[in-house]
């Protein structure tokens, strides 16, 4: 499977730089995936696609602002450092620029001194351990200094937070959004609960992982970043209770979707579970738990392209995209989104 075979046009101008004042005011691309069928609404429509016993799934991580702008104790040179994941209380696995001159040993410090740290290891891929120092609650020193970890095709400065954050986001971890959800309101997401849909909450925390290039030619030889995942007894019971009525399970966005099908068993059910997920969903690709998939769109020839791909067909995404393209839809992260079912079978 050829990384190419995953590739459209992309013009610049319809990257995403802000988000749209209201949440639920982005375009909805309905894409039936069997008929291939494509209808453009908006995202408050998404309520004439669900129906009753239906069981949304939504990833309750919250971002944290996981980029440090500082200087090296040595130099006074300016450090990037970017937070990937959490070894220990005060050990991180982070991204630092400019990589070279980040040596075991080399010390950095933030904001006047409040937080320092020392790099003790180089990992996988160049990214280095760091120990943090600091004085009362990591968390509030973050918040404090740090800045929202924006994809980098999004140039522009962020005013807001919290619009990079779903309106359900609880429990922090994550280093990206999981960016389907940020479609959604309070407001909507209650009149979706009234119309007899249950709601599902998950938790993954995104890693960079999720929007590395694939960088070999063919598809399968790519290797994915470990992501941490945990599903509740709760939301299990909720999940399986839907599937045994015959009802659909709808994920919110692909950190959803691959939490379900690594913690599913080989009927597509689930129990309390926590742990690590590497799993790479690519077309041939048989789902054990999810019906339809609400996501945005895409990087081309990226890990997520080829996710939506082996849910809807291939040739499906791809000509969905070209009309997305044509009809000046708006794309990545802040951009508008897609919903992914048995449309015709809702009529």
């Amino acid at each position: 499977m050829d990384v190419k075979d995953f590739y459209y046009d992309l013009p610049e101008e319809l990257i995403a730089q802000d988000p749209l004042e209201k949440r639920s005011n982005s375009r909805l691309m309905v894409l039936d995936k069997k008929s291939g069928d494509v209808t453009h609404r908006h995202f408050y429509d998404i309520k004439d696609y669900l129906r009753p016993g239906d069981c949304l799934v939504i990833n309750n991580t919250r971002v944290i602002p996981a980029r440090l702008i500082g200087e090296r104790e040595e130099t006074g040179g300016k450090v990037e450092l970017l937070l990937l994941k959490r070894k220990s209380d005060d050990v991180w696995e982070t991204l630092v620029k400019p990589g070279k001159k980040a040596r075991i040993g080399s010390r950095l410090t933030f904001g006047n001194g409040l937080l320092k740290a020392e790099v003790i290891d180089i990992v996988e891929e160049g990214n280095r351990l760091v120990r943090f120092e600091y004085q009362g609650i990591f968390e509030e020193i973050l918040d404090q200094l740090g800045q929202m970890p924006l994809p980098p095709y999004i140039t522009h400065q962020l005013q807001d937070k919290n619009r990079y954050q779903t309106v359900y986001a609880k429990y922090d971890g994550s280093a990206a959004a999981p960016t389907a959800g940020l479609h959604f309101t309070k407001e909507l997401l209650q009149e979706i609960k009234d119309m007899g849909v249950s709601i599902a909450e998950v938790t993954l925390h995104v890693g960079l992982g999720t929007f590395r290039p694939v960088k070999v030619e063919n598809v399968l030889d790519h290797h994915m970043h470990s992501e941490f995942f945990q599903i509740s007894q709760e939301a299990a019971d909720m999940i399986n209770e839907t599937k045994r009525q015959g009802h659909r399970v709808i994920a919110v966005g692909t950190t959803s979707t691959r939490t379900l099908e690594s913690a599913a068993d080989e009927n597509g059910f689930l129990r309390e579970k926590s742990g690590w997920t590497e799993i790479f969903i690519y077309p041939g690709y048989q789902f054990k738990v999810i019906d339809g998939l609400i996501t945005n769109f895409h990087l081309p020839e990226s890990t997520l392209v080829m996710l939506v791909s082996a849910l809807a067909g291939r040739d499906h995404i791809m000509e969905a995209y070209r009309q997305a393209v044509e009809q000046k839809y708006r794309f990545f992260s802040f951009g508008d989104a897609m919903l992914i079912a048995d449309v015709n079978e809702n009529q």
